[in-house]
C-alpha cells in the first residue's frame, strides 16, 4: 500500500533540479512572488523573526530575507532544500523536515510570521494538526499569512484533464473535501524544462475555505483578514492577460473570479 505522503516526497525530489533550472524560477526576481496586497498584511518586516512553511526553493524566503527578516525555509524535500540553499548563497536558513514536525525540526523557536501557501495546503491531509503546528510556532501577537490557489481553481481544474479545452472554464474536480487523497498521475511539472522520468505519482486533498478558517479557528487563532484575488502568478489558461504587475488574469470578456487568496490570522495574547 502506497504511503501518499512519501509519494509526495519523492515527487518533489524529483521536480526540484527540474524547477531549479527552469527560466520560470531562475528568470523572476524574488519580489515578483508576492501580489501586492501581501504587503499589506504583512508590513514592514524588517528584524522580524519569519518562518516561510513547505517552502520548495525558497523564492519567497529570499524576499524576506532581502527586506531584513531573519528568514527560515521548511520544506520536506531533501532535494529542494539543497537546491534552495544554493539559490539562496547562505542568505536564508533552511530546514529539512516535514510541515507536522516543524516545532521539533526547529527546535521549538517561535516566530513574528509564519507564512506559507501558493500549492501548499493540497498536500495536507490534516489541516487541524497543521494549524496546531503553526500555533504552536508563533509568538503571542505573531501573524499567521496564508496566500494559496483558491479552492475554485482547483475545481476548475489546474490542469485540464485530456480532451478538456484549456481555455474552458469548466468544473471537474471537487471544491470541498470528501473523498480522500486524490492520486495524479504526471510526468509534466508546471514550469518549463525537461518531463519526470521517475517518481511521477502524487496525492493531493482539496480544502474549502471554510474547512481551512475553521481549522485555524480551533487551533486558537484569530482571522483578521481575507483578500480574494482574479490574478495569478502564471497564465492558467491560454486566453489570460498579463496586468501591470506582471501576474495574469482573465480578460474583461470572461467571469471575475477568484483564484489566489490570502489569509492573515493572528495569535492572541
Amino acid at each position: 500500500m502506497t504511503d501518499p505522503l512519501s509519494a509526495n516526497r519523492r515527487n518533489w525530489d524529483a521536480r526540484a533540479g527540474i524547477h531549479a533550472a527552469s527560466s520560470f524560477y531562475r528568470d523572476r526576481d524574488s519580489s515578483y512572488w508576492f501580489a501586492p496586497f501581501e504587503w499589506d498584511a504583512l508590513g514592514d518586516v524588517r528584524d522580524l523573526d519569519v518562518v516561510h512553511l513547505q517552502c520548495h526553493l525558497g523564492t519567497e524566503t529570499i524576499e524576506f530575507a532581502r527586506r531584513g527578516a531573519r528568514a527560515v525555509g521548511l520544506d520536506f524535500s531533501t532535494e529542494s532544500v539543497r537546491h534552495a540553499r544554493e539559490l539562496a548563497g547562505g542568505a536564508v536558513d533552511y530546514v529539512c523536515a516535514d510541515v507536522y514536525q516543524a516545532r521539533e525540526a526547529l527546535g521549538e523557536r517561535t516566530f513574528d510570521i509564519a507564512y506559507t501557501g501558493k500549492g501548499a495546503l493540497c498536500y495536507l491531509p490534516d489541516l487541524p494538526r497543521w494549524a496546531r503546528e503553526i500555533a504552536g510556532l508563533l509568538r503571542p501577537g505573531g501573524l499567521l499569512y496564508l496566500v494559496e490557489f483558491h479552492p475554485l481553481l482547483h475545481a476548475l481544474g489546474p490542469t485540464p484533464p485530456p480532451g478538456v479545452d484549456p481555455g474552458q472554464l469548466v468544473l471537474h474536480d471537487d471544491y470541498l473535501a470528501g473523498r480522500g487523497a486524490q492520486r495524479r498521475d504526471s510526468i509534466h511539472t508546471y514550469t518549463d524544462g525537461p518531463d519526470l522520468s521517475t517518481d511521477t505519482t502524487a496525492y493531493e486533498w482539496r480544502h474549502g475555505l471554510g474547512e481551512v478558517i475553521n481549522a485555524l479557528l480551533a487551533a486558537g487563532l484569530r482571522i483578521t483578514g481575507l483578500t480574494e484575488t482574479h490574478t495569478l502568478p502564471w497564465p492558467r489558461w491560454p486566453q489570460m492577460i498579463r496586468t501591470e504587475t506582471g501576474w495574469w488574469r482573465l480578460p474583461p470578456t470572461d467571469p471575475i473570479i477568484p483564484v489566489l487568496y490570502g489569509l492573515s490570522a493572528v495569535k492572541d495574547v
